[in-house]
C-alpha cells in the first residue's frame, strides 16, 4: 500500500527521471483538487437556496455549504499532520481521496438541508488530509528555488482546476443545482495514479533534509505566526468572492448560475498566468513584496467589483483577484516550509491548512452582516479598503527588511 520508500535529497536536483516527472504530475493534480473542497458548488448556492426555502435561516446555511468544509479542516488539519508524521503520508493521502469522491458527490442523492450539510461536513475531513499530506510531501520532495518553482506549477494546477471545476460547476448549476456534486467522482481517477507514482518518503532521509533549520536564535515563532495570519486573512476576505458574488449577480439581474462561475473562473485563469510567475517575482520582490502585491490585487479587484456597472466590469474586476491568488497561495506554502524543521512538516502543514480554512469559514459569518446591513457593493468596497491597508502594511515591512542580508528576508 505504501509503496517504494523515496529518498528525498537526491531527487530535488539533478535532471528529473521519467518517475520523477510523473511522480510530481500527480501531485499537482491531487492540488488541483482542493479547490473542489468548497468553491465548485458556488453557482449551485441560489439553487440551494430555492429548494430548501422552507428552511428557517436557508441564507446562511445555503452559504455555509460553501464554507462548512472549512472549519472541520481548520479543526482536523493539525490532526492529519501529526498523523502523516507519524504514520506516513501515502496510506492518509489514499483513504482522504476515496473519502473525498464519495462525500464530496453526496449532494447528487441527499435530500435535506441538514443531511447535504453532513456531506460537506465529511467532505473537509477528507480535504484536511489531502492538503496537508500534498504540503508536506512537498517539503520532502524538494528544496530552495526548485521548492519556488514547483509551489508557482502548484497553485498554476490549481488555478486551472479552478477555471475547470468552476466554470463547468456553473455549467452543470445550469441544468440542476445538483449538477456540480458530479464532479467530486474525478478523485476516483487519481486513486490509481497515487499508489503507483507517489512514494512514501523515507523517515530518516526527510528528517535530514531541509534548507533551513531554525533555532532559538532563528526567531522561529514569530515568523510562523505572521504567515499563519496572513493566510487566515487573506482566505477570509478572499472567499467573500464565491460566497457571494452569486448573490451580488443575482441582485443585478444577472441570474444565470453559469455567469457566476465563468466570474469566479476568470480570475482562475489570470492566476494560473500569476502561480508560473510566482518563482521569478518572489526572487525579485522577496517574501513581503508578494504578500504586500497579493494583498494589493485582491483590494483592487473588490473595490472594481464594488462600483462595478456591468458583468463586463464584474469579469474585470473578479480578473484582477486572480493575481493575488496566483502569488499568495504558493507564497504562504513556501514561507512555511522555508522555516519548518522537516520532522515538523506534517504538523506545521497541517497548521497552515487550520489557518486557511478557519479563513474561509469566518468568511461568510463575517462578510452576511455587512452585506445585510451595507448591501453588496458597498461590503466588496470596504473590503478593498481593508486589503489596501494590509498591503501597505506589508509594503513597510519590506521597505524595512531591504537593509538586512537577504537570508532574513526569506524568513519574514
Amino acid at each position: 500500500m505504501s509503496g517504494p520508500t523515496f529518498h528525498a535529497a537526491p531527487a530535488a536536483q539533478g535532471v528529473l527521471s521519467a518517475s520523477t516527472r510523473a511522480r510530481n504530475l500527480t501531485l499537482l493534480c491531487v492540488s488541483a483538487l482542493t479547490i473542489m473542497s468548497g468553491a465548485t458548488i458556488s453557482a449551485s448556492l441560489p439553487g440551494i437556496e430555492a429548494r430548501f426555502a422552507e428552511v428557517e435561516g436557508v441564507a446562511l446555511l445555503s452559504r455555509l455549504m460553501l464554507t462548512l468544509p472549512a472549519i472541520f479542516i481548520a479543526g482536523l488539519a493539525p490532526v492529519a499532520g501529526v498523523i502523516a508524521d507519524r504514520f506516513g503520508r501515502k496510506r492518509l493521502l489514499l483513504l482522504s481521496l476515496v473519502i473525498f469522491a464519495l462525500a464530496g458527490s453526496s449532494g447528487l442523492v441527499l435530500d435535506s438541508l441538514p443531511a447535504l450539510l453532513v456531506g460537506r461536513a465529511v467532505l473537509g475531513i477528507s480535504v484536511a488530509g489531502i492538503m496537508t499530506t500534498a504540503t508536506a510531501l512537498v517539503g520532502d520532495f524538494f528544496e530552495g528555488a526548485a521548492r519556488d518553482r514547483y509551489m508557482g506549477f502548484q497553485a498554476a494546477f490549481v488555478g486551472i482546476g479552478g477555471a475547470f471545476f468552476l466554470s463547468g460547476g456553473g455549467l452543470l448549476a445550469d441544468l440542476h443545482w445538483r449538477g456540480p456534486f458530479a464532479i467530486y467522482c474525478l478523485a476516483f481517477a487519481l486513486l490509481p495514479a497515487v499508489l503507483s507514482l507517489i512514494p512514501e518518503p523515507a523517515g530518516a532521509e526527510v528528517s535530514r533534509v531541509a534548507d533551513v533549520k531554525p533555532g532559538p536564535g532563528h526567531g522561529f515563532a514569530l515568523p510562523l505566526a505572521l504567515v499563519l495570519l496572513a493566510a487566515g486573512l487573506h482566505f477570509a476576505i478572499f472567499y467573500m468572492l464565491p460566497t457571494q458574488l452569486p448573490f451580488y449577480l443575482k441582485s443585478l439581474g444577472i441570474a444565470q448560475p453559469s455567469r457566476a462561475g465563468i466570474a469566479i473562473g476568470a480570475g482562475q485563469v489570470v492566476g494560473v498566468a500569476a502561480a508560473l510567475s510566482f518563482s521569478r517575482v518572489r526572487s525579485r520582490i522577496g517574501r513581503m513584496g508578494v504578500f504586500a502585491l497579493g494583498f494589493a490585487a485582491l483590494g483592487a479587484g473588490y473595490l472594481g467589483l464594488g462600483s462595478a456597472q456591468s458583468y463586463a466590469g464584474i469579469l474585470a474586476a473578479t480578473a484582477i483577484t486572480g493575481i493575488s491568488m496566483g502569488l499568495m497561495t504558493p507564497n504562504l506554502s513556501a514561507s512555511l516550509l522555508a522555516i519548518a524543521p522537516p520532522g515538523l512538516r506534517g504538523r506545521l502543514s497541517g497548521a497552515l491548512i487550520a489557518s486557511i480554512f478557519a479563513g474561509q469559514f469566518i468568511s461568510p459569518l463575517a462578510s452576511q452582516p455587512l452585506v445585510r446591513s451595507w448591501g453588496y457593493a458597498a461590503a466588496f468596497t470596504g473590503a478593498g479598503i481593508l486589503l489596501g491597508a494590509l498591503a501597505l502594511v506589508c509594503l513597510a515591512s519590506r521597505m524595512l527588511l531591504v537593509t538586512r542580508p537577504r537570508q532574513q528576508e526569506d524568513r519574514a
